[in-house]
């Protein structure tokens, strides 16, 4: 695949940029900053944007900013964030657009390499990669008056599961279940987050947002 990579950390950015060329992808742009990564996806659009969420001039949210402008204006670009911290907010900000071709990673995870690199290729390949880690510290905060707690064990599990962005054929088989398992427990946890069989929402991507707080 064509990526860009957007990291202030030299030594990180030239790291992944070693990384991505050793497995075979093209690293057509690796900048330092949310400004040059949008002059470079606008200049050449890549499959994915590998970017860390915290950026110059004020290290706060400029990687964030940029990546959801880039799902706005290059729908066709999959956006890997990287994060040092779970940030609550800035994961509701990514998936509200829709959740395909995005994925949310803490940076301990571009260590082990073959996850890092199957969420990219997850990613560019049209997917959703949420860092299990992040899913079980939001999943866990939810408040006794928050409809999520009406969820049973089980249904926190296959929650988890989905907003890690598996499908409900990869859901069966982590939690040896049978499809129709699945699909039963999807059923009765929309139903008691109060989500509407609304046309033009996706009930999986409301189900997340809904955990996020968003």
């Amino acid at each position: 695949m064509r990526v860009i990579v957007a990291e202030d950390s030299t030594l990180l950015r030239e790291g992944l940029v070693r990384l991505l060329a050793e497995e075979g992808h093209r690293v057509v742009a690796a900048v330092g900053d949310a400004e040059a990564l949008l002059a470079a996806v606008a200049a050449d659009p890549p499959d994915v944007v590998v970017a860390d969420i915290r950026m110059p001039p004020t290290h706060t949210d400029e990687g964030v900013r940029a990546a959801v402008r880039i799902r706005a204006e290059h729908p066709r670009v999959g956006v890997l964030v990287l994060s040092q911290h779970v940030e609550r907010g800035y994961a509701a900000q990514l998936l509200a657009a829709g959740a395909e071709r995005v994925g949310y990673l803490l940076k301990d995870r571009v260590a082990e390499v073959d996850e890092f690199l199957d969420a990219l290729e997850r990613v560019g390949g049209g997917g959703t990669v949420i860092d299990p880690e992040v899913v079980r510290r939001l999943v866990g905060r939810a408040e006794p008056a928050d409809p999520s707690a009406r969820l049973t064990p089980r249904e926190r599990e296959v929650l988890e599961a989905l907003a890690e962005g598996l499908t409900n054929t990869a859901i069966a088989a982590r939690l040896h279940l049978s499809l129709s398992a699945v699909e039963k427990y999807l059923g009765t946890l929309f139903d008691k987050l109060d989500l509407p069989r609304t046309g033009g929402y996706s009930r999986r991507v409301l189900a997340v947002l809904r955990h996020l707080g968003a």
